[in-house]
């Protein structure tokens, strides 16, 4: 397509403060629509995702093009369209007063409301839960569908993959259903927020999994009990900052050695690859020991939005947990399970807060949307953590 507006095709995260966006730019028939993905109403994490429309673009217009704003529930109206560098563009609204409803602002955040949350603020008994709520309606609708967009990459995929990486639905308490990246690099799996919250913004990293440390769980009637999993998990959280703290002390009498010898250091191995080999060969032992699903259950006193979550599992493993106060204060990663349901559902059981978040696959075929390279793709990572911080 040799339109000029063909370079915004494709997944794009608008910049709204903490909490971020999916917007899916397509051609649709004769219009280029930006659709914004929305997560099912809390807590139905396997419900599919919601999407509306926020501009469209006529395709029939090569030279002036018409852009137009669909925001609102008055229809289509002018907007503008801005393509400010590579892979980064901005909307504008030209008749913001379309965006407004003859109620007023009340009225405007109860439409929001059951648009956002399927419900009213009455049905929302948990005080905690209101203010959140209220908060994001102020902070969003301030921006009228003036935003800046930021071109994303679905992660690359890999034989060696535990999963298909890709985009997911997870259970975030008071703060309801969000989207998160799920990427594999190596021994490591990580989950990167594409919509966030005041606590964890969007672009932050929510879990990191350690597939070199898999966690062999107790019986059922021993997982309910919430010691024995703190447990087991505390042990491999040491272990693994043994490792780290082993590592770390070979590459400094490796450097040493370099510096005092007259001759070039022997190539790293002996030691140190049989001890990477050896965490892979223990990683792949458990896994081939580990019987194709086994009974799961969660913990006495583990909070779940969702208790509609599957009562089987095929492995779990070690995994930290990015946890942080209001405004991203103070943030810090604790130890948690990773657990794998089936191909398209996971969970993870955050230790400290005692609570459990489940996810669920985005079934939705994006295109345009796959990085030139995974070079790319992990620049596109890093740009849009540095951003959130």
């Amino acid at each position: 397509m040799l339109h000029r507006y063909r370079h915004i095709l494709g997944l794009w995260q608008p910049d709204i403060g903490p909490y971020g966006g999916l917007l899916n730019v397509v051609v649709d028939g004769l219009f280029i629509i930006g659709w914004m993905y929305l997560p099912p109403h809390d807590p139905h994490v396997d419900d599919p995702m919601r999407f509306k429309p926020l501009f469209r673009i006529h395709l029939m217009e090569r030279k002036c093009a018409t852009v137009e704003c669909m925001y609102g529930h008055k229809g289509p109206h002018n907007g503008h369209i801005q393509i400010v560098k590579k892979d980064e563009f901005s909307t504008k609204c030209n008749q913001t007063d379309h965006h407004r409803m003859s109620g007023g602002r009340q009225e405007e955040f109860r439409t929001w409301l059951r648009e956002e949350w399927g419900r009213t603020l009455e049905d929302i008994f948990h005080e905690h839960m209101q203010e959140l709520i209220l908060m994001k309606f102020i902070y969003t609708s301030q921006y009228d569908n003036c935003l800046t967009y930021r071109r994303i990459y679905l992660p690359p995929s890999s034989p060696d993959d535990l999963i298909q990486p890709g985009l997911f639905k997870g259970t975030y308490g008071s703060h309801g259903l969000e989207i998160v990246m799920l990427s594999f690099h190596g021994k490591k799996a990580k989950g990167t927020k594409i919509t966030g919250d005041p606590n964890i913004p969007a672009g932050q990293q929510t879990v990191e999994i350690d597939l070199a440390h898999p966690l062999r769980l107790p019986d059922i009637e021993n997982l309910r009990d919430f010691s024995e999993l703190s447990r087991i998990v505390l042990e491999v959280q040491e272990q693994v900052r043994r490792e780290e703290q082993e590592r770390e002390q070979r590459q400094e009498e490796e450097e040493h050695s370099q510096q005092a010898a007259s001759q070039p250091a022997s190539p790293l191995g002996g030691e140190g690859a049989e001890g990477e080999e050896t965490a892979g060969g223990a990683e792949g032992t458990t896994q081939d020991k580990a019987p194709a699903s086994q009974p799961f259950v969660l913990p006495m006193g583990v909070i779940s939005r969702n208790e509609d979550y599957p009562r089987t599992c095929r492995i779990c493993f070690y995994g930290t947990g990015l946890i942080a106060g209001h405004g991203f204060t103070s943030p810090e990663r604790t130890p948690g399970v990773f657990v794998l349901f089936d191909d398209d559902r996971f969970g993870f059981i955050w230790l400290e807060l005692k609570s459990f978040s489940l996810y669920s696959r985005i079934k939705v075929s994006f295109q345009n949307a796959q990085a030139p390279s995974r070079e790319a793709f992990d620049e596109m990572l890093k740009n849009i953590q540095s951003l959130a911080t």
